[in-house]
């Protein structure tokens, strides 16, 4: 989109962009004051330049709900703190306005973008502020750039350093927790609590942590704010509300950062949203969702995603072509859809070359195979791992990272070391064309490795900021610019790396590691708060199967089948092929439906149920388990339907059919047919016509 510039105002060049007619949004610049309105049809933010020239927030507020807003701490709020020798970018720094505008981006977006610098000329910030069609957010990042011959020590930075005030009002909070430990410490947990009286909700968030980025609060009235951050590394968020200055103080800084700027070098601050929402924390997560599906998170390119999956860990490392091929063939039978062969196809770990002892025809003819079978073709990449006898560490032992994982014995890679990268690149580039490769599954023990060598090319202090950033997305951004085509599962020892910077990069991500049916469930209950229903893709390991075992990995996508097809039973695979079929004629719905949590955490000892209503066809579909432990249920009450419509009720397993009313279902619930411990059950309600 071209610019126009159309005026001068004190030095500063006021820039519009060349629009269609575009209503839906005001993004507007009052040069007399010094202020930026951003609104579309639903929510508004302000920002402003004030007399001192201190940048502050202003406010973020619902355009429907004068109830639902949050303005500034009349202290001073600032979307800006940065750290370093001699300097403070915060609240109270001054600046001079060098350049604004805004322009149209894609997906449906618009963008101020504003210049700014402190009136000592040692830095320059280049802030762009979004916001989107029908969406209740805006969004926020910025670059510093050094304009000073000397250089800028960045040691620093805060990624969310919001101070809201309460304005007499109480808040819950809402956060989530990752896959850590092995599961053992944290299988996506949902956390409330009531802020004050020295009550925080703490997230210690980023690859190797232990929450998902993202929180939502809501206050008595159930006006809610959400929040997320774009940053692979590890943050700690931080919500705090003093009821007695009224003051609600975000945070989320980055955990170490330690980067020096030349004149002309810049840093790129991770992006943060903040969303408004209005009801309970289902609500939370489905405006959530559906602002990372139209601004954040990478698109799907095939609309048939997510996928059924097969995946060879089952047969650990003991893969062979013959054994592949036997599953391809039946795999495609089932109607699955990408083959993905896991750890073990290598050489070793680091030298990513086919064994050729396992693969005596090459990789290349293995997935030409799978390609002929109808499939898409994957590999299992742990790219920031080498065993110590592998070529690359024999020949660049300086390349380990100073501390070291473990993953299957072998040794970490500083991924921020250039050489490292650059090697990576070419490797991942070369796989790619070599082996006609169209998904990676991309695994490793933490994917932001903490490095202190003073021989690499980022600084002792900075590998966490470094490794995030300069590592791992920009191997992932440099390789998907020059091969589009293919798309990343994110698996980091499990659900480890839940960010909104991952979901930029990847398509999908794993939430429990290679697990049964109830840590299964468990994981998408709560992972389906803050992400997408395609972040959750699950491992189904079972060889023999039944409806309990097949429905409990169903909801979300991926499906990845772990299973040893060639050993599996006559009815077994019948099965496995008619819940393919089922499952694909659920997953558009799903995908785009808002889920909603019938039930507390699943549990053995209790019936657990979950809800996808799809807005746009006012239908909805339940799934519901009684585990080995759990009494028989009676009914269980639906959400989100209307009350004054009816609906056909129908059970997937038994064909039953009937017509209830909206209220009727909202009010006294869908009788549940589980006579049996390890019993599952869909039910479809749809409009009638």
């Amino acid at each position: 989109m071209g610019l126009l510039r159309s005026g001068l105002l004190t030095g500063c060049v006021i820039l519009a962009a060349v629009l269609p007619s575009w209503g839906q949004f005001n993004f507007n610049y009052d040069a007399g004051q010094r202020r930026w309105t951003l609104a579309n049809t639903i929510v508004e933010a302000n920002f402003a330049l004030n007399a001192e020239g201190n940048f502050r927030f202003e406010g973020f507020h619902s355009l429907h709900n004068h109830n639902n807003a949050w303005m500034a701490y009349p202290a001073g709020s600032s979307p800006l703190r940065i750290d370093g020798d001699g300097f403070l970018f915060d609240q109270n720094t001054q600046y001079r306005l060098v350049a604004t505008g805004r322009r149209q981006i894609p997906r449906n977006g618009m963008r101020y973008f504003i210049v700014l610098e402190d009136l000592e000329r040692r830095g320059r910030l280049f802030i762009e502020i979004e916001m989107y069609l029908g969406q209740p957010a805006v969004r926020f990042s910025a670059r510093l750039r050094n304009v000073n011959p000397q250089p800028l020590h960045v040691t620093g930075l805060d990624i969310l350093p919001l101070a809201i005030a309460g304005n007499g009002r109480s808040f819950r909070s809402f956060t989530v927790e990752q896959w850590w430990g092995g599961g053992k410490g944290g299988n996506f947990q949902v956390n409330q609590r009531t802020l004050g009286e020295g009550k925080q909700a703490i997230i210690y968030s980023g690859a190797y942590g232990q929450q998902c980025s993202w929180f939502a609060l809501r206050d008595a009235r159930n006006n809610g704010l959400f929040a997320g951050w774009e940053f692979d590394g590890r943050a700690i968020g931080v919500v705090d509300h003093d009821p007695g200055k009224e003051l609600l103080q975000l945070a989320a800084p980055v955990e170490g950062i330690d980067r020096t700027l030349a004149q002309g070098e810049e840093l790129a601050i991770p992006a943060f949203f903040l969303g408004l929402y209005e009801g309970d924390w289902d609500e939370a997560g489905y405006v959530t969702q559906r602002f990372v599906e139209a601004a954040v998170a990478h698109p799907a390119s095939d609309s048939r995603f997510p996928y059924v999956s097969w995946d060879s860990w089952n047969y650990d490392l003991y893969l062979d072509e013959a054994t592949l091929r036997r599953n391809a063939r039946i795999a495609a039978d089932l109607g699955i859809e990408l083959f993905v062969i896991d750890l073990g196809w290598a050489r070793q770990i680091g030298d990513w070359y086919a064994d050729p002892r396992k693969f005596p025809s090459g990789m290349r003819a293995l997935a030409d195979y799978v390609h002929s079978l109808g499939m898409k073709f994957g590999l299992h990449f742990a790219f920031a791992e080498a065993a110590a006898s592998s070529p690359v560490l024999l020949e660049n032992p300086d390349w380990r990272s100073s501390e070291n994982y473990h993953y299957f014995s072998a040794d970490s890679l500083c991924l921020s070391h250039r050489p490292v990268r650059e090697w990576l690149l070419a490797q991942t580039l070369r796989l790619i064309d070599d082996y006609d490769i169209d998904w990676i599954l991309q695994d490793g023990e933490n994917m932001v490795k903490k490095c202190v060598k003073t021989t690499h090319t980022h600084a002792p202090g900075d590998s966490n900021y470094a490794n995030a950033t300069d590592g791992l997305d920009w191997l992932i951004d440099r390789v998907r610019e020059q091969r589009p085509k293919v798309e990343w599962e994110n698996c980091e020892d499990g659900g480890n790396m839940m960010t909104y910077s991952m979901t930029r990069r990847y398509v999908t991500s794993i939430n429990a590691d290679d697990s049964g049916p109830m840590t299964t469930r468990q994981a998408v209950y709560g992972a389906s708060y803050p992400f997408p229903t395609r972040y959750m893709d699950r491992y189904m390991p079972n060889t023999q199967l039944t409806p309990y075992i097949t429905r409990s990995y169903m909801f979300g996508g991926p499906w990845i089948f772990m299973n040893r097809l060639p050993d599996m039973r006559p009815q077994d695979l019948q099965l496995a092929a008619s819940e393919v079929r089922l499952y694909k004629s659920m997953r558009e719905h799903i995908r785009e439906g808002k889920v909603f949590h019938l039930t507390g955490r699943p549990a053995e000892t209790r019936v657990d149920a979950i809800e996808s209503y799809h807005a746009a066809t006012g239908s909805a579909i339940v799934f519901a388990y009684r585990p080995g432990s759990a009494p028989a249920p009676r009914s269980l009450r639906v959400r989100g339907l209307n009350r004054a419509l009816s609906y056909e009720v129908r059970y997937q397993d038994s064909g039953r059919t009937l017509m209830m009313t909206g209220a009727q279902l909202l009010d006294s619930g869908i009788d549940l047919n589980l006579t049996s411990v390890n019993s599952a059950e869909i039910i479809f309600i749809t409009p009638e016509q």
